[in-house]
């Protein structure tokens, strides 16, 4: 066992830890603009710059949470953490879109590693009340430094280069891991289970195959091809896009997922989705409504960002500082979370945190304009981001209120997992909203004003394909162009935040199946915890006790 002393100290290197990997999903958004003019990427490339990262975080969450649990967890945070650290140095390096994206995915694997490790060091070193303290600081870190991202991101990039929005991540890095090996206890399981490998790279090719889709839909053609498909000198040579194969392998591979899990559950072995829990309504009903909420609520990040540097002319440190009104938001809903606890159940604060995002949102969509002036944007990121704290935080305990304590790892787990898959669709779809309405509004504003369909085509493919970058450039050629332009855009960020928040309203439906816990219930997991207090995993060593 650890020393009181030496657990608190622990605890604030495993959420520094955290904050390695979710400050890293969020800096790179205000640096876009950025990289896009030194490195000349495409829209797509943008969107693949932020979605390689979460999508391979997303798909194997499960696989690592597995291998630390047999491996070591504290093994497994060091490892992951120096893949990190080599992946930023790559990042940080990288001289085009698919260095870059390489690196991202290789910062992906690293995260996966990270986070699960995290969650379950904590679990395995905590018990009873301090197990609380600790998850609730451990989930204050995702939420907080989700926010804080973009504003580090945005002074990394004003004062320094795009560049050290991932060189910042080695200091921190060598800090975690001196850390980890002085203060963390490792554990592991003693009788961990076997690792479902088949339904690991069955869940890795239903949502890479799904993202792909989704992505690339704009690109190559939704159903017939309209661009063709090159890798090296191979060409795609069908008329029929790649997207909807993709979709068609997709559904396969999640089909053959769910029955393979079905299969080996039946049998009694390990499955990478806790199949039998879907059987309890909560646990069920709350991962879908996790889901689509986070569609709703990350997605936007994509489009903000951009449109508040190309379109209104801030830099990226003032678009960092707006976007801290979220955290901002997020802060205040722990205040108002406290006061309402006792009062009114979580499902009804989820619901009532819901409820605001999707207002926040909605007050975006409204005003957003070429001339929006920052605090009505802020205002609405205000309000959002109350939303997201208050649905956040009660949301994985709503999941988790009728799960046996035996089951809480596997459980965190699918649900973590949920929460990912749905962040990357929701960049993906809220991608493709905006830079396909963003095609369709600026060539219908440039036929209204008379330009030739071939002179149409030059600026919209810059545009889009430069993701607004191409805006300020067209001011020196021709005004009125780049007027119509920077109208086009906003009305594109328009539709993708009123779509966030058609998502959000899907996902507030889906709460309406979610039931407050049963009286006693929580209770009987608080002893069924310190029963399990008694029997703690087993230690390979760590600091002195």
């Amino acid at each position: 066992m650890t020393s009181p002393r030496t657990r608190w100290i622990g605890l604030f290197i495993i959420s520094l830890a955290v904050s390695l990997i979710i400050v890293d999903s969020t800096i790179v958004n205000v640096a876009v603009p950025s990289i896009v003019d030194e490195l000349g990427i495409t829209s797509t490339e943008v969107q693949w710059v932020q979605e390689s990262y979460t999508l391979v975080f997303a798909a194997l969450l499960l696989v690592f949470g597995t291998l630390g649990d047999r491996f070591g967890r504290r093994r497994m945070l060091v490892i992951g953490t120096v893949i990190f650290m080599l992946a930023s140095v790559g990042a940080a390096l990288a001289d085009s879109g698919s260095t870059l994206i390489l690196a991202r995915v290789v910062q992906g694997v690293g995260g996966a590693m990270i986070l699960p490790s995290t969650l379950s060091t904590l679990n395995a070193t905590f018990h009873g009340r301090e197990r609380g303290i600790a998850f609730a600081m451990w989930g204050s870190t995702i939420g907080g430094m989700a926010a804080v991202g973009p504003l580090l991101g945005g002074w990394l990039t004003t004062a320094y280069s795009w560049r050290w929005a991932f060189g910042i991540n080695v200091p921190l890095g060598i800090i975690i891991l001196v850390g980890l090996m002085l203060f963390v206890v490792a554990t592991k399981d003693e009788h961990p289970q076997a690792i479902d490998w088949v339904g690991a790279v069955l869940s890795v090719i239903t949502s890479a195959a799904l993202v792909f889709g989704l992505i690339e839909g704009r690109s190559y053609g939704w159903w017939l091809a309209t661009d063709g498909l090159t890798l090296g000198d191979w060409v795609w040579p069908f008329d029929l896009s790649p997207v909807p194969i993709a979709f068609a392998i997709s559904i396969v591979a999640g089909i053959a997922f769910v029955q393979w899990g079905l299969r080996r559950e039946r049998a009694g072995k390990s499955t990478m989705l806790a199949f039998s829990l879907l059987r309890i309504g909560s646990f069920r009903n709350g991962n879908v409504a996790a889901l689509i909420v986070s569609m709703g609520e990350f997605g936007i990040i994509l489009s903000l960002p951009l449109w508040l540097q190309n379109v209104l002319g801030y830099d990226a440190l003032q678009t960092g500082t707006i976007l801290l009104a979220l955290a901002g938001g997020s802060f205040l809903a722990s205040g108002i979370g406290g006061a309402l606890s006792g009062r009114v159940t979580a499902v009804a604060t989820v619901r009532a945190g819901i409820a605001a995002e999707i207002i926040g949102l909605v007050l975006i969509g409204a005003v957003i304009a070429v001339d929006t002036p920052w605090w009505s944007i802020a205002l609405g990121l205000l309000v959002y981001g109350v939303g997201v704290g208050l649905a956040t935080a009660q949301l994985t305990g709503v999941v988790l209120q009728d799960v046996p304590v035996t089951s809480s790892g596997q459980a965190s787990g699918t649900q973590s997992t949920a929460r990912q898959i749905g962040s990357a669709l929701g960049i993906a779809v809220l991608g493709t909203v905006l830079f396909t309405s963003l095609g369709s509004a600026l060539d219908s504003r440039l036929d209204a004003a008379g330009l030739p369909a071939d002179a149409r085509e030059g600026i919209v493919s810059a545009v889009v394909d430069s993701a607004g970058s191409a805006i300020p450039g067209l001011e020196a050629q021709s005004p009125d162009v780049a007027a119509e332009a920077r109208q086009a855009f906003s009305d594109a960020t328009r539709w993708a935040a009123f779509t966030a928040a058609g998502f959000l309203s899907i996902g507030l439906l889906a709460t309406l199946r979610l039931t407050a816990p049963v009286p006693g219930a929580a209770a009987g997991r608080r002893d069924e915890t310190a029963g399990e207090a008694a029997a703690p995993d087993a230690t390979e060593g760590g600091p002195a006790t």
